[in-house]
C-alpha cells in the first residue's frame, strides 16, 4: 500500500480586502482625531502600484497615521512586515508624503534562504520553487509541521502565509 505525500504551499500573498478595510478604519480613526482636525490627513491605496499612502502636514503626523494604519492591519491578520521602508517626500501645500510599498511576493534571495533553512532541518521533506510560491511535500505530517513552525522563527521580509495544506 502506497504512503500518502502530504503538501503545503509557502506564500507572501496578501488579502487585498481585508487591507481596504483596515485601511477605511484607519482613515475613520483618523477622522475622529483632536490632532488631525483642521488638516490633511489622507491614507490612500493603489492596488495597480501596490502602495499605500500616507500623507499629512507633517513628519510626527504621518508617523501617527502609520500608527493608526499598522494597529488596523494587525487588528486584520495582515503582517505588519508587508510594508517596505517609505519614500519620504513633500507634497503640495507644506505636507509630507510617505509612500510604503507592499510586499506580496517572495523574492528569488528569501526563497533560496527558505530552502536552504528547509534542507538544514534535515527532515524528510522535499522542496520547490514553483514562482511565486514554495510547495513542499513530504510524507510525514508532523515534518511539514516543523518545517512551518521554523520558518516562522525566521526573519525575512517577506510575510509568509502557509496555503493548500494536504
Amino acid at each position: 500500500m502506497a504512503t500518502k505525500e502530504h503538501q503545503f504551499d509557502i506564500s507572501a500573498k496578501l488579502d487585498f480586502q481585508e487591507l481596504k478595510n483596515a485601511i477605511v478604519q484607519a482613515q475613520k480613526e483618523a477622522d475622529n482625531r483632536y490632532d488631525f482636525k483642521g488638516g490633511p490627513k489622507d491614507i490612500e491605496f493603489n492596488e495597480g502600484a501596490k502602495t499605500i499612502t500616507l500623507i499629512s502636514t507633517s513628519d510626527n503626523k504621518v508617523d501617527a497615521l502609520y500608527d493608526i494604519l499598522l494597529s488596523k492591519l494587525n487588528k486584520r491578520g495582515i503582517p505588519i512586515n508587508s510594508l517596505d521602508e517609505p519614500k519620504k517626500e513633500d507634497s503640495s501645500g507644506a505636507n509630507r508624503k510617505y509612500t510604503y510599498p507592499l510586499i506580496d511576493s517572495i523574492q528569488k534571495d528569501e526563497a533560496k534562504t527558505i530552502q536552504t533553512e528547509i534542507k538544514q532541518l534535515k527532515l524528510k521533506v522535499k522542496s520547490v520553487n514553483q514562482g511565486d510560491e514554495i510547495r513542499v511535500t513530504g510524507k510525514n505530517i508532523d515534518d511539514l509541521q516543523s518545517v512551518m513552525a521554523h520558518l516562522r522563527t525566521l526573519d525575512l521580509k517577506s510575510p509568509l502565509s502557509f496555503e493548500n495544506f494536504r
